[in-house]
């Protein structure tokens, strides 16, 4: 069974698929990550705007493992280097690269295959897995989006305010609704979750319930 979680920037996605795989024992899919892990190396091999076949071919060239819910780029475990602010900030040097999108799209396809799975992101009911059994549209108001994404940043010792997260989120919003190929949109099918004011246990308890009812 594959169930898609999609939603916008800071909406708990990552973190309520996960605790949501672990209560179902599926596995859990963090395709936003790989996104960040692109991103990542195309930071460190100094591109950037303009660089879009560079950074195609880079990602084509790229060992992404997503291992116990770790992030493994060319060996290295970079889970905490893809959750900086630059990172988010240069996430679309890969989200918005058409044949990147293509490229992670047919692994993300590779790792469900044959297993139970809640995957994450922002086109996994419409595009990386249309025919998923249970689709769910994650989301929470822009405030509170920006408060979470805060308070995460601040937890991990980097100096910002709401004030550069909401910017950062607003761009982020921006992108991800333009995009030309994966772009943030609600499928059809998929049933419209809000979060706010909702604990991460009552998220997730509702999640589970639209999951049963449809297994």
């Amino acid at each position: 069974m594959i169930v898609t979680i999609d939603g916008p920037a800071g909406a708990g996605k990552s973190s309520i698929a996960r605790r949501l795989a672990e209560r179902l024992s599926f596995q859990f899919l963090d395709t936003g990550a790989m996104y960040r892990a692109v991103a990542l190396a195309a930071l460190r091999r100094g591109l950037s705007d303009g660089d879009g076949d560079a950074i195609a071919k880079l990602a084509g060239e790229l060992s992404i493992d997503m291992r116990h819910e770790r992030t493994i780029l060319n060996g290295e475990d970079v889970s905490a280097a893809i959750r900086t602010s630059d990172v988010s900030a240069a996430v679309y040097l890969a989200a918005d690269n058409v044949a990147v999108r293509q490229r992670l799209v047919e692994l993300q396809r590779q790792i469900a295959q044959g297993r139970d799975t809640v995957t994450e992101g922002r086109d996994q009911g419409t595009v990386a897995f249309p025919e998923a059994q249970c689709k769910i549209f994650l989301t929470a108001s822009p405030e509170e989006r920006a408060r979470r994404r805060l308070a995460e940043l601040v937890a991990r010792g980097e100096p910002i305010t709401l004030e550069q997260v909401l910017s950062q989120q607003a761009d982020r919003d921006r992108r991800d609704a333009e995009r030309p190929v994966g772009a943030l949109i609600k499928a059809p099918d998929a049933i419209e979750v809000w979060t706010d004011g909702l604990t991460p246990e009552e998220v997730v308890d509702r999640l589970e319930q639209i999951v049963r009812s449809q297994q």
